[in-house]
């Protein structure tokens, strides 16, 4: 008789989650009115570590600079602890300054005569050991595996110098300094009672003690993986593994282990005998997050590879291909441009990718290739302005993407500092946008929800922000040179991590 139970179970089951409602919670960095900001300050990479408790940033100037979460780590305890204290265990993550480290220098390849710059290109976190953190970061040729420890500094303490005693420039007055020798017994004592120790012992002789009360933390390059690329790279990403990882330049993807960095395996490669053939590059790369055989990569031409390491020792030949047929046309000069995919992303699950391309978030399923199963217009309003963008070449920025640790939700940045958030469960109409400031909600508007498509028999959901020309969601002038283009979800929590310039903004919900 609980039928209609089931159903009103199976019901709210099958209803979108609500809406979240963002908060600001800490900025690091942060400029006052009018400042200025330096080239190599700009954060360039941003990463938390698989447990939520450590975020990384890279910026221009090669540096990283790690944080690390304190509301977990000040209020442990059991459950039942934390209750008695009157502490809320929904509490939102805070991040505090660790500690920073210079990982790349500026170098010139003087065989091309080019200059390498130290800017990180990306970051991503490597398996604790033995409470070291470890991590590889890279710039456009070189990858380096760093390994972040405390380490006790430690101090002799107690000498066996006693200010009292100290005569002249504070030697201690003692048989060492006289130079006539003296002579002593076979078991080491003296003749002379001026030498004799008295009952209770010398008490200015006291023996020194090495203390470590005080611990540092010491960042150490434990191997750098180089010459390896020939053009710039754009991605690393770990294996599951835990033993190897890639590295993906324009036309080459490469397989390391992480113990060996004087040897690399080429397992994609996409140049042409001829270069006057090549059509195509190679934008971002990824590792499945469970199958350690498993990777894909994607394209300047708006497609996505999914290859299998078992198949063949050089990929060149993919799995299974995704990619989005154009509309009959639709076509015009800057389709080719904006169909670059600038980043991808794995599900926690793997069973999704997530593709950034200039105008669009697109959400594939790995078992189905005809077409990505939800498309999020991420600033449509700009369509109209494609020939000034090309003027000052911001249409040729590459902005990130990430998913939450749930997989319900998706995010990625956009002009004026503003970052978008869209739903992805089935139903949902959640498409929120936030800037990166201290009210994240100020300029936010209410933009009315579009019916989803039905194409053929899959529905394709197609959600956009405000359509009108000129200006951005919010009605305002739109400003090319804000743009955030790197931000992080929190691994398990609903918490993102953002760049704008220098600045590391965080909210949560």
């Amino acid at each position: 008789m609980n039928g209609g139970d089931e159903g009103a179970e199976s019901a709210a089951q099958a209803s979108p989650p609500q809406p979240l409602e963002w908060k600001f919670s800490q900025v690091f960095g942060e400029r006052t009115a009018g400042e200025e900001v330096q080239e190599v300050d700009i954060i360039s990479a941003i990463e938390f570590d698989k447990t939520g408790d450590h975020l990384a940033t890279g910026d221009r100037g090669g540096r990283v600079v790690l944080f690390e979460r304190t509301d977990a780590k000040d209020h442990g305890g059991s459950r039942r602890d934390l209750e008695r204290m009157d502490y809320s265990t929904s509490r939102h993550p805070e991040f505090r300054y660790k500690t920073e480290f210079q990982s790349h220098e500026p170098e010139f390849d003087y065989l091309k005569s080019l200059e390498i710059e130290e800017k990180i290109n990306k970051i991503r976190w490597c398996q604790t050991a033995n409470g070291a953190l470890f991590l590889l970061s890279t710039n456009d040729k070189t990858i380096k595996f760093w390994k972040v420890q405390e380490k006790k500094v430690k101090k002799i303490a107690d000498m066996n110098v006693d200010p009292s005693k100290a005569v002249g420039n504070g030697n201690v007055a003692s048989s060492s300094n006289n130079v006539s020798p003296k002579p002593y017994l076979a078991n080491g004592g003296s003749p002379s009672k001026e030498f004799s120790f008295p009952p209770g012992g010398i008490p200015s002789l006291r023996l020194p003690t090495v203390t470590s009360n005080e611990t540092s933390l010491v960042a150490r390059c434990r191997r750098v993986y180089a010459h390896a690329h020939d053009y710039h790279i754009n991605s690393i990403s770990n294996n599951s593994d835990g033993e190897t990882f890639i590295s993906a330049d324009d036309l080459r993807i490469n397989l390391w282990n992480l113990e060996i960095s004087n040897q690399s395996f080429n397992i994609v490669d996409v140049k042409p005998a001829n270069m006057e053939d090549l059509t195509e590059v190679i934008t971002s790369a990824e590792f499945h997050p469970t199958h350690c055989n498993m990777l894909a990569y994607s394209s300047s031409k708006g497609s996505i590879r999914l290859i299998d390491l078992r198949q063949s020792a050089l990929c060149d030949s993919h799995a299974i291909l995704f990619e989005e047929q154009e509309a009959p046309g639709s076509r015009s000069f800057f389709t080719e441009i904006i169909a670059s995919i600038s980043d991808i992303k794995f599900a926690k699950d793997g069973r999704h990718i997530l593709s950034r391309d200039y105008m669009t978030l697109k959400l594939w399923d790995i078992n189905m290739d005809s077409g990505p199963v939800a498309t999020f217009q991420v600033h449509e309003y700009l369509r109209p302005k494609l020939c000034d963008l090309y003027e000052n070449d911001s249409i040729f920025d590459k902005f990130e993407c990430c998913l939450s640790g749930d997989g319900l939700r998706v995010a990625t940045g956009s002009y004026s500092n503003l970052f978008r958030v869209f739903g992805c469960a089935p139903g949902s109409t959640e498409a929120t946008t936030l800037e990166a400031s201290k009210n994240p909600m100020r300029r936010q508007v209410q933009t009315p929800s579009r019916p989803s498509r039905s194409l053929s028999s899959i529905t394709r959901v197609v959600r956009r922000g405000s359509d009108v020309p000129g200006v951005d969601t919010n009605g305002n002038s739109f400003d090319f040179t804000t743009k955030l283009l790197h931000l992080a979800w929190h691994p398990t929590e609903n918490s993102i991590a953002c760049a704008a310039a220098n600045s590391l903004y965080m909210y949560y919900a």
